[in-house]
């Protein structure tokens, strides 16, 4: 669509930001406790606040754009083994279809993640405004 083509940079700038605010929540709720908190023994403490850790900081990093590459790879993969491992390990079926085993959003986070992980920072970023590449 031709019309976007002159806004595609602060369009993706948009996207990094907003997916590194929403994935900021989910760290949020294992950390912090906020937004419902996680369920008791939905995860074992160690995997809770590894996990937690790498959403909240890595998100943060994400939407600042502060080393947003390695970051979002770095969350790209913690969002595919958070669908292995809770998703299609606790489905009933053990199905590897996410609308089946409600693992859609950890899949949509694993590719967008993937995808800013590919361009990086961008504009309207802390790196772009030390002048990093």
């Amino acid at each position: 669509m031709g019309f976007l083509a002159p806004h595609s940079e602060k369009i993706y700038a948009a996207f990094r930001i907003m997916t590194g605010l929403l994935m900021l929540q989910h760290g949020c709720q294992k950390l912090l406790g906020w937004f419902g908190g996680v369920p008791e023994g939905a995860m074992p403490a160690p995997m809770l606040y590894g996990v937690g850790s790498i959403e909240f900081f890595g998100a943060a990093l994400v939407a600042v754009g502060f080393f947003a590459a390695p970051a979002a790879f770095l969350l790209s993969g913690t969002m595919a083994f958070a669908f292995l491992l809770g998703h299609v390990m606790r489905s009933p079926s053990h199905s590897l279809i996410p609308i089946v085993n409600n693992g859609e959003l950890a899949v949509l986070y694993s590719w967008a993640f993937l995808a800013i992980a590919t361009k990086g920072s961008g504009i309207w970023s802390v790196d772009a405004a030390r002048g990093a590449k």
